[in-house]
């Protein structure tokens, strides 16, 4: 297979928009104007312009540092919500324009990719009128792209063996793992699901964001097995990845 080659910006925490080798565009897990981490030019609409056509959103699960921006981006845009099958059942209650919702293990093509719902090891939630509201559980994605290149994002999540089998059945070679501690993996723990799923590069998130996510790149890359690339971004950069 020649290699694929994508690009990846990290807006802060958990949210990155891909664009794949057909550019496509695909927003994962948006929380914009209200994460301290996004940059500024982002914020307060700015991401309309910055991200200009947008052909997916994914969202992983229900937490507000995850899903806050889903519904006015989905609005804005037209673009499809992929998610658990109650977010999407939540979100098109309140007016998402189109969502297309799923379950663990099932495949669709949506957007020219096929996105795969993964496992995850976590809690998904959200607060209304000062009740907690129960979203579905929790989950991750593998995008296969228009060449059969694929990636693994996995949403907030503890570390579970059954990432080997995501290793068998979809050999990514780029992982996006949270590295923060305390709500999910740390680096420790990351490193060890970098030698689970196979891959030769990792992008760690989740991490910095607020002062009791202690996990660093720099620790990660310590700890990763022989071979993997620790691919580290600052919020609002974009990079170019070789799949």
């Amino acid at each position: 297979m020649a290699s694929t080659r994508i690009f990846a910006t990290w807006l802060g925490h958990g949210t990155f928009l891909l664009q794949s080798p057909e550019g496509r565009t695909i927003l994962i897990d948006p929380w914009i104007e209200t994460n301290p981490a996004c940059p500024a030019a982002w914020k307060n609409g700015g991401w309309q312009k910055q991200i200009g056509k947008l052909d997916l959103i994914l969202v992983t699960h229900g937490h507000s540092d995850h899903i806050a921006d889903a519904l006015p981006v989905a609005k804005a845009t037209g673009a499809p919500i992929v998610s658990v099958y109650e977010i999407c059942s939540w979100l098109a209650s309140k007016g998402a324009p189109a969502v297309s919702g799923m379950n663990k293990g099932g495949t669709q093509a949506i957007a020219g990719v096929h996105v795969t719902h993964t496992h995850a090891d976590h809690s998904s939630t959200c607060e209304e009128g000062g009740q907690i509201v129960a979203l579905g559980e929790p989950g991750g994605f593998v995008i296969r792209f228009e060449d059969g290149a694929s990636v693994y994002f996995a949403g907030d999540t503890a570390l579970f063996g059954d990432m080997t089998l995501i290793r068998e059945l979809h050999e990514p070679t780029l992982a996006f793992l949270p590295i923060g501690d305390h709500f999910t993996m740390g680096p420790k723990a990351a490193a060890k699901a970098c030698a689970l799923l196979g891959v030769t590069q990792v992008v760690p998130m989740h991490y910095g964001t607020f002062q009791v996510l202690t996990g660093t790149p720099a620790e990660l890359r310590t700890l990763v097995p022989a071979g993997v690339a620790v691919v580290e971004f600052k919020p609002g950069e974009k990079k170019e990845l070789t799949l």
